[in-house]
């Protein structure tokens, strides 16, 4: 699973003209770890409440095609920087940012390249983990990212 986050984002620091714009890898590499940490927590176990609390605030926000997309089995729907923006608000985005050591308007941009790809990787079942259920260890990925 880490090589597939990896390479996830590894390819969207490559990828598009909103990655290279906003920083291009450097940025992505600086995020990875502050997403995975606020999607479950950098200590592991159950991680479905970041993950999922996502999940609802994008669906809130009129993004639930897109998000349900990266959950489900197939090609990953699009969202924009600014959609991510108004779906997250100011204060999210500003949080991500100091904890990344990143612009708040690099982070839109970033964000639309990796949080596809890395929900995605993050229910390989094709659904959040139920209540109860251990979904990927975090803790592991992020120890990972951080070598």
């Amino acid at each position: 699973l880490l090589k597939s986050v990896l390479g996830g984002l590894a390819a969207a620091g490559q990828g598009g003209a909103s990655a290279s714009s906003a920083g291009g890898a450097g940025a992505i590499a600086a995020l990875a770890p502050v997403l995975l940490e606020w999607l479950g927590g950098a200590r592991g176990g159950a991680n479905g409440g970041g993950l999922a609390a996502l999940v609802e605030q994008l669906n809130q926000a009129g993004l639930g095609d897109a998000v349900q997309s990266w959950i489900g089995h197939g090609q990953n729907l699009p969202v924009s920087g600014d959609q991510l923006g108004a779906a997250l608000g100011e204060g999210q985005l500003g949080r991500l940012g100091q904890a990344a050591g990143l612009d708040v308007s690099q982070l839109g941009p970033v964000l639309a390249q990796v949080l596809p790809g890395l929900v995605d990787q993050l229910t390989p079942q094709g659904r959040l983990p139920g209540a109860g259920e251990a979904g990927p260890d975090l803790g592991a990925l992020l120890g990972g990212l951080l070598r």
